[in-house]
């Protein structure tokens, strides 16, 4: 082979070369810089939210971007409930935390048994059931809001935190169902086998082999469960009316029937409130990647 036959082969190779690196660091710089700004996109408004929070409310509306003088003072409001509309606070933000719970442990065991009786008991047609359960998201949760509160004051459970906790565990079941059984495929039915030869019975098994190797799926449909009740609005708004029985998110709102908001104190109080699952999240990450 000749010199000047290999000398274009060379270069139409570097060329190749050069192109395919341009060509990559051009996508890499498009995607950091998409990146960046859906970043920027999403800490915007929790920034904006601190941003209030410190400021005193004569400086909320001044548009600065870093506070002048920076103050805690809402957040110790907050705290000790020295504001009118925060006179039960801590009050609702317990009603928040029973309402996260009990939705969660009922989504939980309900969805659980189902699952089990499903896929290890093996239920005649039992596929029929974790599809029918997935037809219901269907109809969408705020079609059924006027129903689900005629159903509410007829056994007569308008303003009672029962009335949220049904209405509000009937939307996550489905989704729990949906996952445990796909995730219960996983787990060998020779384990099941052995426990019966040992003389198991099936609420044994359930809990102590069901459950336990089920427990990344737990806490993921767990904290779906906690964070749906958590942030949920519109049942808590149509189905809690006194103050005694508001949870934080319904009281917030309450903020904005003033001539004035204290937009300071609201931001705090959010902040306060987006806590626990912030913490909850975290401190559960590993088995929500592995659920």
């Amino acid at each position: 082979m000749s010199v000047t036959t290999v000398r274009p082969r060379v270069s139409r190779r570097l060329h190749t070369k050069l192109h395919y690196r341009l060509q990559r660091y051009a996508v890499e710089a498009l995607c950091m810089t998409l990146g960046f700004l859906i970043v920027v996109w999403s800490i915007t408004p929790i920034y904006n939210m601190w941003l209030i929070a410190l400021n005193e409310h004569s400086a909320i509306f001044s548009g600065a971007l870093w506070p002048e003088a920076p103050t805690l003072e809402a957040f110790r409001v907050v705290i000790h409930e020295d504001f009118w509309y925060l006179e039960r606070f801590w009050h609702q933000f317990g009603n928040s935390f029973y309402v996260g719970l009990m939705v969660m442990f009922l989504t939980l065991f309900i969805g659980s048994l189902a699952s089990f009786t499903v896929g290890r008991m093996r239920l005649r047609h039992g596929w029929m059931l974790t599809n029918a359960a997935l037809m219901t998201y269907v109809i969408p949760a705020s079609f059924l809001a006027i129903p689900i509160y005629r159903i509410m004051q007829i056994y007569n459970l308008s303003n009672h935190l029962s009335s949220v906790i049904l209405a509000l565990t009937t939307f996550a079941t489905p989704y729990a169902i949906f996952i445990f059984s796909q995730y219960g495929k996983s787990i060998p039915m020779e384990l099941d086998e052995s426990a019966r030869i040992d003389g198991a019975n099936p609420f044994q098994i359930y809990f102590r082999i069901y459950l336990p190797l089920m427990a990344p799926a737990l806490v993921a449909v767990g904290t779906y469960a906690l964070l749906l009740a958590w942030n949920e609005y519109l049942y808590n708004f149509l189905l809690l009316s006194s103050p005694d029985s508001m949870t934080v998110a319904v009281a917030l709102a309450q903020f904005l029937n003033s001539d004035e908001s204290p937009w300071n104190f609201m931001m705090a109080t959010a902040i306060i409130y987006a806590m626990p699952p912030i913490i909850l999240y975290y401190g559960f990450r590993r088995y929500m990647a592995a659920g």
